[in-house]
């Protein structure tokens, strides 16, 4: 059966809705250069969080080779630090580090 008003095209719908979307900003202004800076690695528990932040910290070193770094690694599983008995040490470490790269190496 033929239909007259059949054609090639569809209309296609987008499941997102037209939103006014809040503008995404971050807790801290972010840092222009690296250099001379301390960036702290952040490394949870998980089996392969070492291994990236260690990818993580030649590369940086290699852009940037004033750059200092400083690892905390959890001492809980799915625990945050701020609520384990390193609790002061955590926010010392956090106090000391101009920046923070985290890795949740599943």
């Amino acid at each position: 059966m033929s239909d007259n008003n059949s054609s090639n095209e569809y209309e296609v719908l987008s499941p997102w809705a037209e939103a006014d979307p809040v503008k995404l900003r971050g807790i801290c202004p972010r840092l222009t250069d690296l250099a001379g800076k301390k960036i702290g690695l952040f490394c949870n528990s998980k089996r392969a969080a070492k291994l990236m932040l260690t990818a993580v910290e030649k590369q940086l070193k290699n852009r940037f080779p004033s750059t200092v770094t400083s690892w905390y690694e959890f001492t809980l599983p799915n625990v945050p630090e701020i609520e384990t008995v390193n609790k002061v040490k955590f926010m010392e470490w956090v106090k000391g580090v101009d920046a923070v790269v985290g890795a949740v190496g599943d």
